[in-house]
């Protein structure tokens, strides 16, 4: 659809119409394209910390979502169509952007006027998000873990965007300005891009959970010490930008928030399309594991387990931590002690149950606190930090792997050069950190071969008749 968009330089009359209230800051266009932010007009100190305030109305919450559907019979055809999905914050607020686009692509015949059908068009048209990657610049993050994010982000979107064309095709109106061959509009990149919109502004906002805010999601990112304000909500409702505790800003510096100093490089790419100059680590990243086919129990454990299939590295002080309850589920099988049981529920669909020696587990995060009381704990933890640092190391070498193509493309391939930055930058910051992972890994391997009970372990599996080869390997 086309979209609309108007200079930044105007928003301020949108917000005078709209009780949004500044308070010696300004938005505008910032130094250093970085696109729009919030200038301070005058200096700032904890003695006047209030630099924005905007109504509890214009909070877009799931909540307020269906209170405006109230108003407008399109928006709320939608909403009842996507069911489950529109009960959620996300899928709820990507409805109504869409709703939004269509209402100034149609010269306001669909949906009714509002102030987000004025505000959006105040938005980047263009969102670099990797989503929005062209095949040479996505190439770039071979061996990343964003790649693997990536392809599946881009699987869900083509997911709903196929759920949306199924649930609101008997809408007439929908039928005829979004899906018909001759007279609809709406494409998969639009959705991408409603996307894209609500993954890069989105706020987790206290008291109401997540939700964008007009105005102060103009705001950017700075991390650390360079971060100098935060959001809050006020005891009325109100949705508030506030100076930092001991913190002051001079004139004509720009007033920046924090998108989660705790998140890592990838995540910072992958949801805001950017890198901080001055990043140093990766911080963290996540890394798939498939159960082995030879596994006796691989189905049943893909069935019942509800964790995501991996785990996931990040930096601890000066060594590399790990954390995934997935790990321990691949590493331990019915000779040690886990079962499972189907159980009968009301719809019929049955649900699975683990048990170690007959003890239920009611949630597989709680299956590590079981092993650990276990006499074989040791082993365990052998097997799971072997199959850790084996996984890392293919990592490593499919990054490695794929220098040679990414220096190709570097050179000669269809890529803006601000998303060649970030990407080399990520795969360095990562494999720093795999690399460092698997050095931590080496000691606590070699401490856990010396533990008594894992020679015992191996020396019953030997003593067992079981062929060399087919003992469990732990180099």
């Amino acid at each position: 659809m086309r979209r609309q968009t108007l200079p930044i330089e105007q928003l301020s009359a949108w917000m005078r119409l709209n009780g949004v209230q500044l308070n010696g800051v300004a938005i505008s266009s910032t130094i250093g394209g970085r696109g729009s932010g919030v200038i301070a007009t005058r200096q700032h100190s904890s003695q006047d910390p209030i630099l924005m305030t905007v109504p509890p109305e214009l909070v877009l919450s799931m909540e307020n979502i269906w209170v405006y559907a109230k108003a407008d019979q399109h928006l709320l055809q939608v909403l009842e169509a996507m069911s489950d999905y529109s009960r959620t914050a996300r899928g709820a607020i990507l409805i109504f952007l869409l709703l939004q686009l269509t209402h100034n692509h149609t010269e306001g015949k669909i949906g009714v006027a509002n102030p987000f059908s004025q505000y959006v068009k105040y938005l980047p048209e263009q969102i670099p998000l990797p989503t929005f990657w062209n095949e040479d610049e996505r190439a770039l993050l071979e061996g990343t873990s964003l790649e693997a994010a990536l392809e599946a982000k881009l699987k869900s979107l083509d997911r709903e965007f196929t759920l949306l064309r199924e649930r609101t095709l008997p809408i007439a109106w929908c039928k005829q300005h979004w899906w018909d061959a001759q007279t609809g509009q709406l494409t998969f990149d639009d959705w991408k891009h409603v996307d894209a919109v609500y993954r890069s502004r989105a706020l987790d906002l206290p008291g109401t959970g997540h939700a964008t805010v007009p105005c102060i999601d103009m705001a950017n990112h700075a991390s650390g010490d360079d971060t100098s304000a935060l959001y809050e909500t006020s005891v009325d409702g109100k949705a508030v930008l506030v100076l930092q505790e001991g913190k002051q800003i001079d004139t004509g510096n720009e007033v920046t928030i924090t998108y989660g100093d705790e998140k890592g490089a990838c995540e910072i790419l992958f949801s805001y399309g950017f890198l901080e100059d001055d990043m140093e680590s990766a911080k963290e990243l996540f890394l798939d594991l498939e159960i082995p086919h030879d596994d006796p129990l691989r189905i049943v454990k893909k069935a019942a387990s509800k964790s995501a299939p991996g785990f996931r590295l990040f930096q601890h002080g000066n060594s590399v931590d790990w954390e995934g309850s997935f790990v321990w589920l691949l590493c331990v099988n019915e000779e040690d002690g886990l079962g499972f049981k189907l159980l009968a529920t009301y719809d019929g669909d049955g649900d699975i149950a683990i048990s170690w020696k007959e003890q239920e587990i009611e949630d597989l995060s709680v299956l590590r606190q079981t092993l650990c009381k276990d006499v074989m704990w040791d082993v365990f933890q052998l097997r799971a930090i072997t199959t850790l640092q084996a996984r890392v190391e293919q990592q490593l070498l499919r990054l490695e792997s794929r220098k040679p193509r990414v220096g190709e493309i570097q050179m000669t391939g269809d890529v803006r050069a601000e998303i060649k930055g970030y990407a080399v930058g990520l795969r360095e910051l990562e494999e720093t950190l795999m690399l460092s992972a698997y050095e931590d890994f080496e000691p606590q391997k070699i401490k856990l071969l010396d533990s008594r009970m894992v020679q015992e372990y191996l020396g019953i599996a030997q003593g067992a008749g079981m062929p060399k080869e087919a003992k469990e390997d732990f180099s």
